[in-house]
């Protein structure tokens, strides 16, 4: 593991358990994130490698007077590993603010009184449960309705599950919710990841497709 790896690997594991939230899972996480790291260390270490011309080769470019392409593969390889941990590092931090998830309680199931109330996490995975199993007309994506069941209260990790009797006006709390996924997007790097992520919640949002209408059918099914 190279130096910015392992400088990546302290600071995982600082960080509290996001798979599990007792101390038993503490150390299967910080297990995969080192692997997770040393893996992305491994495949930068392989890409450079890669990239790195047979040594007589270069030589004999070199006495024909042929320009060296070492700066360009220095460039190349450091741009890699920048990649690489910048990659890792936003997964750790995204998955962190995701554990909000498991210890915000649904507002209206507390406001009942209900006892051990359901988390926002639980709620989303009921959903999704839901979405796997369900039967579906030939014109419904399902793998859709399961990955929009998974991100449709994503952003509650941040401004918590805000409910009518909250007095919070819709449009504020859209707009609150809008800025908040934005941002976890932001965290995850702005990627291809992130991009779908954004496009599944805004579908959903704006109920503006079968397959969001079905994931609101389950959504109340779940209340």
């Amino acid at each position: 593991m190279d130096v910015s790896s392992r400088a990546l690997w302290r600071k995982s594991y600082l960080l509290p358990s996001v798979l599990c939230s007792h101390c038993s899972g503490i150390v299967p996480f910080r297990w995969v994130t080192k692997r997770t790291v040393r893996m992305a260390s491994l495949s930068s270490s392989a890409a450079q490698s890669a990239a790195i011309p047979d040594a007589a080769a270069s030589s004999s470019a070199a006495t024909h007077g042929a320009p060296s392409s070492s700066a360009a593969t220095d460039a190349a390889a450091s741009s890699s590993s920048s990649s690489s941990e910048a990659s890792a590092s936003s997964a750790i931090g995204f998955l962190s603010l995701c554990h909000r998830l498991k210890t915000t309680k649904r507002a209206g199931w507390v406001r009942k009184g209900v006892r051990e109330p359901e988390s926002v996490a639980d709620h989303m995975y009921r959903m999704s449960v839901m979405a796997l199993i369900a039967d579906y007309s030939p014109d419904i994506d399902r793998d859709r309705c399961i990955k929009m069941a998974l991100v449709h209260d994503i952003a509650e990790a941040i401004v918590g599950d805000i409910t009518p009797s909250d007095g919070v006006p819709k449009d504020e709390k859209s707009r609150r919710e809008r800025e908040a996924i934005n941002h976890m997007c932001n965290l995850l790097g702005g990627g291809s990841r992130a991009k779908e992520m954004l496009e599944l919640w805004m579908e959903y949002e704006e109920n503006s497709s079968l397959e969001a209408k079905v994931v609101k059918d389950f959504d109340k099914v779940c209340a």
